[in-house]
């Protein structure tokens, strides 16, 4: 009779057929005991750790041999010792060297062997003492990795990729990084599920995108889907740097000092223009989201301002146009991970999606509502499916008010133009705080107050006609909702969460790794308008995205703005509203002028995503009450500050 572990029990024994199979091998005790959770039963302090270096098949430093991707493991003794294959979580990071992971900045250490210490984050300490291997990869160019980081194109994702490869018995692994004895993965049944934040879980994103075959599912949490939406949206420039600095910030100084062809391929590949180029196709992780067959588990904090919420919306669509399995957490912060807004929860759902989706368990979590979304601080509601069902687009219209730049917003087509001046020392908070006041650098548009909630869900687009004075100009538009809330302060150094100073601990720790961590607490702010949701555009690509032209001063010009996805409830009794206004300072680099632009109403709209739409937004807004025009500034978070220009290091 062959022996049932939990590591060959897949969701296919779930079919009648191989129900029946069961009951032919398995007494109605054992098949009745089909286990639905992993349990810590292994031991984490003798568990075995090495390292192996796989080699990628490229040779990004020139240096005449094909460059070795270090990897780091740790997995179960006891599972080894019994020939029993385990799955692998992974995480394949720039950053185990340079500039630390997680709240705390862990860097991986080694011991006189070169074997890891600490692993940096929980997944080690939590998941191998519960039947998993756990891999960091570190990306060829840093740590003990060979090659050159290339910021997410083919030698970020190729490396990893050739990781699980190894995993599955295609590609080739060496015991140290430049000897020639061979290293198997005998050990692994090859599943393998990616992780990571922020750039760590790019990669994921990248990698499934390549359709290699073993890779199970990901997990990308605040993950860019497309590096030129890092860099620029629709020409205007959203750093005032390019991937250059960031390859040579994370590069090893044996990589520094050998890959300065490949940063003078970046520089050429990605010129300030903000043109699309090849080197942002290559790039582009969109293009190939037919090829994904891993399930996606997407996390994203709304008020992500450094990983905008950009990259989740067209990720997700693209995913749901071909069918991925999916699911999916927004919250209320900007770039943190779940682990720090929401920690039992996430290491819970956590545990039973890799158990369901690598152990095969039939635990119910896909059975589960979709998305979870954090509507308040702490506070969290469901939803069947993400957008939920009954989401349509409204196009809402912008009219002229009593006063020049104070509009209203409604279904009915206004004739009537607006007037504004880029002013680059002034940004998002600057004109809700002033929405009911003209002021010479914006136009907004508002409802009354609604007389019922109204959802948005998913990504909007506003489409502007605007004249300008000058020969450049660069456009933002936001979506906001005007009324008292307390929400999660993102525009603080903690993004919406407080570290405490006790810890709790998540899994199993040895004298070198830790698995207990400094609580969080969600840090609040009591506010009068919460921006919802944000895009820009550079005015001269207003005929292709991918390339901008100077503009012919006093000639009009149709543009389509993209902004974030979002899911939030303005609530009955607040005011939706929308600004049009010109560079939104410290989220986009002001144009090389400054310009005026005067925006023909009649041809200017924004089509939001509302559940119920326009009939939703008609019943919300009928007999909505004129709001009566606020003198003083309304209250906000703090103004967008200069932002880093690494994704995620070091958080």
């Amino acid at each position: 009779m062959p022996i049932r572990t939990p590591f060959t029990i897949w969701r296919t024994l779930a079919t009648a057929a191989t129900a029946a199979l069961l009951a032919t091998f398995l007494t109605p005790v054992a098949a009745q005991a089909a286990p639905r959770e992993s349990r810590p039963v292994y031991s984490y302090e003798n568990a075995v750790r090495e390292a192996v270096w796989v080699d990628t098949g490229l040779d990004g430093d020139g240096d005449g041999r094909s460059d070795r991707v270090a990897v780091d493991i740790v997995r179960p003794r006891e599972l080894a010792q019994q020939g029993r294959k385990v799955p692998v979580v992974m995480d394949a990071s720039p950053y185990y060297s340079c500039c630390g992971r997680g709240n705390e900045s862990q860097r991986k250490t080694y011991d006189a062997n070169g074997d890891v210490v600490q692993m940096p984050l929980f997944y080690d300490n939590y998941f191998v003492p519960r039947g998993y291997a756990f891999v960091g990869v570190d990306l060829a160019g840093t740590n003990r990795s060979d090659g050159c980081d290339d910021v997410g194109g083919r030698s970020d994702v190729l490396s990893a990729k050739a990781v699980v490869d190894w995993l599955n018995g295609r590609a080739t692994a060496y015991t140290s990084r430049t000897g020639s004895a061979k290293a198997k993965a005998g050990w692994t049944n090859g599943r393998t599920g990616m992780i990571g934040k922020s750039w760590d879980g790019t990669i994921a994103n990248g990698v499934a995108a390549t359709g290699v075959k073993g890779l199970k599912t990901i997990v990308p949490i605040s993950a860019i889907s497309s590096w030129y939406d890092y860099y620029f949206q629709q020409g205007a420039p959203l750093y005032d740097s390019g991937p250059d600095w960031l390859s040579d910030y994370v590069n090893s100084p044996d990589a520094r000092a050998k890959c300065d062809a490949v940063q003078q391929k970046i520089v050429d590949g990605a010129p300030r223009t903000g043109d699309w180029t090849d080197f942002w196709t290559e790039r582009d992780y969109l293009k190939d989201a037919s090829k994904v067959k891993a399930s996606v588990f997407a996390i994203h904090g709304q008020q992500d301002l450094n990983v905008r919420m950009k990259h989740l919306g067209q990720w997700w669509d693209a995913l749901a146009r071909h069918g991925v399995e999916r699911k999916i957490w927004l919250s209320q912060t900007g770039h943190v991970d779940p682990f720090d807004f929401r920690r039992a929860e996430w290491v819970d759902t956590l545990h039973r999606w890799f158990d369901h989706e690598l152990l095969g368990y039939d635990n119910g979590i896909d059975r589960e509502p979709m998305a979870d979304i954090e509507r308040h601080p702490d506070q969290w509601v469901t939803s069947k499916t993400w957008p939920p069902r009954g989401t349509s687009t409204a196009t809402l219209r912008p009219a002229q008010g009593t006063q020049p730049g104070v509009g209203t917003l409604g279904l009915t087509r206004d004739r009537g133009t607006e007037t504004f001046t880029d002013d680059p020392a002034l940004s998002e908070t600057d004109w809700s705080a002033r929405i009911d006041t003209s002021t010479p650098e914006k136009a907004g548009f508002t409802t009354g107050a609604l007389t019922k909630d109204l959802r948005l869900a998913g990504s909007s687009k506003v489409t502007v006609t605007a004249t300008p004075t000058t020969s450049t100009a660069h456009l933002s538009a936001v979506l906001v909702d005007l009324g008292p809330a307390t929400i999660r302060d993102y525009a603080t150094a903690g993004e919406g969460i407080a570290t405490l100073t006790d810890r709790t601990c998540w899994g199993a720790s040895t004298a070198g790794d830790s698995a207990c961590f400094k609580q969080t607490q969600a840090k609040t702010a009591d506010v009068d308008y919460e921006v919802v949701s944000r895009g820009w555009a550079d005015l001269g690509t207003y005929a292709d995205p991918g390339k901008g032209v100077p503009l012919t001063p006093g000639k009009a010009y149709t543009i389509t703005l993209d902004l974030a996805a979002t899911d939030h409830v303005v609530p009955a009794g607040h005011r939706l509203a929308l600004i049009v206004a010109g560079t939104d300072k410290d989220l986009i680099d002001p144009p090389s002028t400054t310009p005026t632009l005067t925006i023909d109403l009649s041809r200017t709209s924004a089509r939001v995503p509302f559940v119920g739409g326009a009939s939703a937004f008609a019943h919300a807004t009928k007999g909505a009450a004129t709001a009566v025009p606020q003198t003083a500034p309304l209250d906000g978070v703090t103004a967008p500050r200069t932002l880093q220009r690494v994704p995620g290091a070091g958080r």
